[in-house]
């Protein structure tokens, strides 16, 4: 059962990253870099990922969390960021997971960094895009500032949480899918009745 242990903690880090990489895609890259540069938290990179914990890996991640971070306020350009924040956000989980999953032999953890990771990612992603679309057409573009605060926040929480509680991040990463689906299902069982 000790064995298990690092091996839940490393996953569960891996994932609910991947995770936050659905709500932005440099800002849990950026947590990561600045933590592991740091040494805090005492979580380690996998072997040939120290580059992420580099001087210019945290500029240029820090760059680019802020450009991003700052563009979902403009208008139109947050819906363009949408339609390419899903593919960016699922090679973000899965480098961010990839990167964190030390507990696992090569092999096995690409294979659950792509799926779990990279899957988990796009999903979140892909959820975000919708609730925008939601918030533009219900509120004409003007609750769409609060949308993004929201998600940015969540991500900066949902990172730092995943750091330091990876089986919490986990908990919650799995909680808030399991909702998602019923609601969709819910949504899609409305509709057919019409």
């Amino acid at each position: 059962m000790a064995d298990l242990a690092p091996l839940l903690l490393s996953v569960a880090l891996g994932i609910g990253l991947a995770a936050a990489c659905g709500l932005r895609v440099f800002l849990p890259l950026f947590v990561t870099s600045v933590l592991a540069h740091f040494d805090v938290g005492g979580t380690g990179l996998r072997e040939g990922f120290s580059w992420l914990a580099s001087g210019p890996a945290m500029i240029a991640l820090g760059t680019a969390m802020v450009v991003e971070v700052l563009a979902y306020y403009i208008p139109l350009l947050d819906h363009a960021l949408d339609v390419i924040a899903v593919p960016l956000s699922t090679a973000a989980g899965t480098l961010v997971a990839i990167s964190t999953i030390v507990a696992l032999p090569p092999g096995l953890a690409w294979g659950l960094a792509i799926v779990a990771g990279g899957g988990v990612a796009g999903l979140v992603s892909a959820g975000t895009a919708i609730t925008r679309v939601a918030s533009t057409t219900t509120t004409g573009g003007l609750g769409n500032p609060v949308v993004a605060t929201a998600e940015s926040g969540a991500a900066v929480t949902l990172s730092l949480v995943a750091w330091f509680v990876p089986v919490l991040a986990l908990v919650v990463v799995i909680l808030l899918l399991w909702l998602s689906v019923r609601w969709l299902a819910g949504r899609w069982s409305g509709r057919r009745s019409r």
